[in-house]
């Protein structure tokens, strides 16, 4: 069995050394000191049913809340392990953001931008995708204790999950950071035997801790699954990332062809 994160004791100590060094100012971004995760193996699961018979789930690590509930923790240091369940049903008018190393504006404009949940609708109704869950998470994926998150946020995401019988699940990360996170919640997620693709803008992160699935292209943080009020080139990210996930048959990080398509778009003058 694949360890979440490999040599652990490691890392711990590692990190427990960073943390000395930082003292107890709030951070808001990781410096170049911080002790990433880095491993060499990934647990993968082959999809057992094809894209258009999945239940799918949607794992965002935008900070996103319903606005009146309880916002996530943005100042502790180690950060917040706990999530938000959230209907799909609940419009982008109602959400409201704890965002941190990432600029929210973006998923502000438009929440397709890091939780496309008018996109997987829409692939729902074309028959792209069997069904999406009628609920997506969303954690506030800026946490440093990256052993926290496999000991405590992996653990609970992982049982909600299997509660929803859902049988692939796509995260989308939000913050250079959130990558680490996100990776890892998606080898906890495919150790328990559950198919995932992560979408990443953050290359050198997502290698490092090999998540099972990945799909990268040219973006940036904030506006991970597409530019916002660009439906086309959500729809792209989306479609591209998303059937990837039956054919890949071991673990790996692939490049997505949606750049190229955006910079032909571009020069053509065409949005």
């Amino acid at each position: 069995m694949v360890d979440i994160i490999e040599d652990i004791d490691d890392w711990r100590r590692r990190f427990s050394d960073w943390l000395q060094r930082i003292g107890n100012k709030s951070l808001d971004n990781i410096d170049g000191d911080y002790p990433f995760v880095r491993n060499r193996r990934s647990p993968f699961t082959p999809a057992r049913r094809a894209l258009p018979m999945l239940n799918l789930a949607v794992i965002s690590s935008s900070g996103a809340y319903i606005d009146g509930t309880k916002p996530f923790d943005t100042e502790g240091i180690k950060g917040d392990l706990t999530y938000r369940e959230i209907p799909i049903e609940v419009g982008a008018e109602d959400l409201r953001y704890s965002a941190r190393g990432y600029d929210p504006v973006d998923v502000q404009q438009d929440m397709n931008s890091q939780i496309p949940i008018e996109r997987l609708l829409e692939f729902e109704r074309n028959g792209i995708i069997g069904q999406l869950n009628p609920v997506f998470w969303s954690i506030m994926g800026f946490i440093p204790d990256a052993a926290a998150v496999v000991d405590e946020l992996a653990v609970e995401l992982v049982a909600r999950l299997s509660r929803y019988e859902v049988q692939a699940a796509l995260l989308i990360p939000a913050s250079p950071l959130c990558h680490q996170t996100m990776g890892l919640v998606a080898r906890a997620i495919e150790a328990d035997g559950i198919p995932t693709m992560v979408i990443s803008v953050v290359k050198d992160i997502t290698i490092d801790v090999h998540p099972p699935r990945a799909g990268y292209y040219n973006g940036k943080p904030g506006s991970v699954s597409g530019k916002p009020k660009f439906p086309e080139h959500q729809r792209r990210i989306l479609d591209e990332s998303l059937r990837l996930i039956e054919p890949m048959d071991q673990p790996g990080i692939r490049k997505l062809v949606v750049e190229l398509e955006s910079q032909v778009e571009a020069a053509r003058g065409e949005r």
